[in-house]
């Protein structure tokens, strides 16, 4: 579990309901079925008729990357990088394949297949750069659903809101049902605010910044395996990659 993600969703929501306790309300004064359905059936309408389903999908799919991210080590990667470049000037790149396959990252594995099978610098980067743009159109696709859910949202809520006021017009001269026809209003707009700027938003932003983090890595490998098969010395691959990462680093 990505601890900043849990901590930033408890301060939050917690935040919120622990403000209504401490202004001497109820938290159940929160808890409105009518408002939930208009608000998060709204925005997610909204939300579907704005994007293809495949989409929507894999933006399901990479919510998983807001909270369980496997922390990828730049350092590690360029070791390993180094690694290949000692076996490939000792045994020729053929002594890679199996280092390949054993490989847990895709990108990796078709990288190397490539060279083994012939492929040269142009037909290398070519394919790995393919990937690379891919990756991060799918990856954009997923923050911008989000992204478009937190625009919809306090919109949405504003219907909410103006649902509750006409129910509360319809019975002016039933005093007994005023009181849910403005909780309606009121708990609406909460919800819809609650949804863009402690979920949507949020869960776009930080799939954007893994989208940057996932990007770097691949320009690493991207960039060692071409030195690999260049032949370049492990020891200037290292010293070459170690300075792309900390150049990249200041420019974010």
């Amino acid at each position: 579990m990505d601890k900043a993600t849990l901590i930033g969703l408890i301060l939050g929501f917690g935040a919120v309901f622990g403000g209504q306790v401490l202004e001497g309300g109820s938290i159940m004064a929160l808890i409105q079925g009518t408002a939930f359905l208009i608000v998060l059936g709204g925005t997610a309408g909204a939300t579907f008729v704005s994007f293809p389903l495949k989409t929507i999908l894999k933006a399901f799919r990479d919510v998983k990357t807001v909270f369980s991210y496997e922390e990828k080590d730049p350092s590690s990667i360029i070791k390993l990088l180094a690694g290949y470049a000692d076996k490939a000037r000792r045994n020729g790149l053929l002594a890679l394949e199996e280092e390949g396959k054993k490989s847990s990252d895709r990108f990796i594995r078709k990288g190397i297949s490539i060279m083994v099978d012939g492929g040269d610098a142009k037909q290398l980067q070519e394919f790995l750069e393919i990937e690379i743009t891919a990756f991060e159109e799918e990856t954009k696709g997923s923050a911008e659903v989000f992204e478009a859910a937190g625009g919809f949202a306090p919109t949405i809520c504003i219907i909410g809101a103006v649902l509750g006021l006409i129910h509360v017009m319809h019975n002016l001269s039933d005093t007994s049902k005023l009181g849910e026809g403005i909780a309606v209003a009121f708990v609406a707009t909460i919800y819809g605010l609650m949804t863009a700027n402690i979920i949507c938003i949020p869960i776009s932003t930080k799939i954007k910044r893994r989208m940057k983090e996932e990007l770097l890595l691949k320009e690493i490998i991207l960039k060692g395996l071409l030195d690999i098969l260049d032949g370049v010395n492990p020891r200037f691959i290292v010293e070459k990659l170690q300075g792309f990462y900390l150049e990249k680093q200041q420019q974010q």
